[in-house]
């Protein structure tokens, strides 16, 4: 089934693109760099052209298979070099690339599928079987569908507006079914350019991912190792014990993190091995905390660390000049060039520097939407009235300061009052990162005859915690209860999983 999306017109920006699709990327790598290595993974590797001719191949089966514009494919096949040619060929054909992780269960996946409503679907050749007992549509193994790749077939060829969707991103939130945010060609190359000229990815650079595919700060690796023309190497999904050597191995000069690889880079590092030509951490999804910073910075000596802060329906707000910690602390750095990040009170006005608010995200970065989700959409993606331009409103809080360096606060789940006292959970677990011995901390709200618990990791005890806490924070900020774990559990993009400790609050009463 094909599907128009209609948004409200804006005004045209400088930066805005002329008009650039997925797959143009490729393409313009391809005739740049054509011998340069484009990704590898465990087995083996294709360079730009190589990578080229396997997406024009994939374009050409996929068409056979009968996919056409508009329609969806889902791609459930984790962390394989065949998944930027899957992506780069359904661009082609004007098809909507679906990725999603392999450890998802049954119970999303039954629903994404009714959700989504692909015509066709790729796993794990493992998996196929499983799959078809409750997909919605065929089923192929990425092995079976590589064998039958006929590299001498001509993909057809596609006007693809830049307006179209080119992808489907599945993300949690605060509705037990995930949420799909519509990324139009356009959104997606805008903020791959504008996030690449930030960073400053570059020729010669070994861009080192074993953060999913599946989520968006891994996927647009691709796009970025691709305007840079630098080599991607996609670690395999159950790599993290040998994450360092592979790190040595690859040559890796860039490495994306969320905290819990951090904190195993850490640990293997104390190991030995030798230096790594690493220059650059970036990170975003979840704050890498002080301990995981200083640790970085000890174990990699001259390796730059670069926090960001983005959201998957603008994919990317901020980003903070590499150390840029050092001179402002806690800051996550200013607007993508064409863009504009606000902080908005109650009612949707500016507020100014300093005061919390809500985030506000306007630009050529922000996507279209919530597939199948007006309500939603309306909600979170407000047009102007008079001039058409397009506010999402993220639903996180922040500050910021006079120089437009955005300091992240939480959630709107995150705030709440205790005695009446309005506070942050961010606030509360800094304040527990402050303290000597602590490596990790998780704060739940108070909801209903549950009073303020926090969860933590390190060479302390719940109450020393509470003790040091105390010295720190307001009485009314200072939790009733602090229960110390060996490690916090963590959802499949290696953020804290906050629902996880409230079912264990919930089964087991503290």
């Amino acid at each position: 089934m094909t599907e128009t999306y209609l948004r409200p017109a804006r005004p045209a920006s400088p930066d805005a693109g002329t008009g650039e699709r997925v797959h143009d990327l490729l393409a313009g790598a391809a005739a740049t760099w054509p011998s340069a290595t484009a990704v590898r993974d465990a087995r083996g590797a294709w360079t730009y052209a190589g990578l080229d001719a396997e997406s024009r191949a994939v374009a050409a089966w996929l068409a056979g298979q009968g996919v056409g514009p508009g329609e969806r494919v889902l791609v459930r096949i984790g962390n394989r070099r065949e998944v930027a040619a899957i992506l780069y060929g359904l661009a082609r054909l004007g098809a909507v690339f679906v990725p999603i992780n392999p450890a998802m269960k049954r119970f999303h996946l039954e629903r994404i599928f009714h959700d989504a409503e692909p015509v066709l679907a790729v796993t794990a050749d493992a998996e196929a079987g499983a799959l078809r007992e409750f997909a919605t549509c065929p089923v192929h193994g990425v092995d079976a569908l590589w064998s039958a790749l006929d590299r001498t077939a001509v993909p057809p060829v596609v006007d693809v507006p830049a307006g179209d969707v080119a992808q489907l991103i599945y993300t949690s939130g605060s509705t037990s079914l995930p949420k799909a945010v519509v990324s139009p060609h356009r959104a997606v190359t805008f903020a791959a350019r504008a996030i690449g000229r930030r960073l400053g990815y570059r020729q010669g650079d070994v861009v080192f991912t074993a953060v999913p595919l599946s989520f968006d700060y891994g996927l647009y690796q691709i796009f970025l190792a691709t305007l840079a023309g630098a080599e991607l190497f996609v670690a395999p999904d159950a790599a993290q014990p040998r994450l360092l050597s592979l790190i040595r191995q690859a040559g890796a000069t860039v490495v994306p993190l969320v905290p819990s690889l951090g904190e195993m880079l850490i640990r293997l590092s104390a190991r030995g091995g030798g230096p790594t030509a690493v220059r650059m951490f970036t990170n975003t999804g979840a704050a890498l905390t002080p301990p995981v910073i200083a640790g970085l910075r000890a174990a990699f000596p001259g390796a730059g660390i670069v926090p960001m802060y983005g959201i998957t329906e603008c994919k990317r707000a901020t980003i903070l000049e590499p150390d840029g910690d050092l001179v402002r602390p806690g800051s996550v750095g200013t607007a993508l060039p064409g863009t504009e990040v606000l902080i908005l009170d109650a009612e949707g006005r500016p507020l100014p520097p300093g005061e919390v608010g809500e985030i506000a995200v306007r630009g050529p970065n922000v996507m279209d939407g919530y597939w199948r989700a007006p309500e939603m959409t309306a909600q979170r993606f407000r047009a102007d009235e008079t001039t058409g331009e397009v506010t999402f409103h993220t639903g996180d809080y922040g500050r910021m300061d006079r120089d437009g360096h955005l300091y992240f606060e939480g959630r709107r789940d995150d705030m709440f009052k205790r005695r009446g006292t309005r506070m942050s959970v961010i606030e509360i677990e800094a304040a527990a990162l402050d303290v000597p011995g602590v490596t990790a901390a998780a704060v739940l709200p108070p909801e209903g005859t549950r009073d303020l618990v926090m969860y933590a990791t390190g060479d302390i005890t719940g109450e020393a915690l509470l003790r040091r806490l105390a010295e720190r924070l307001e009485d009314a900020k200072v939790p009733a209860e602090c229960h110390i774990l060996p490690a916090l559990p963590l959802t499949d993009n290696g953020k804290v999983d906050k629902r996880t400790l409230q079912l264990r609050t919930a089964i087991e009463p503290i």
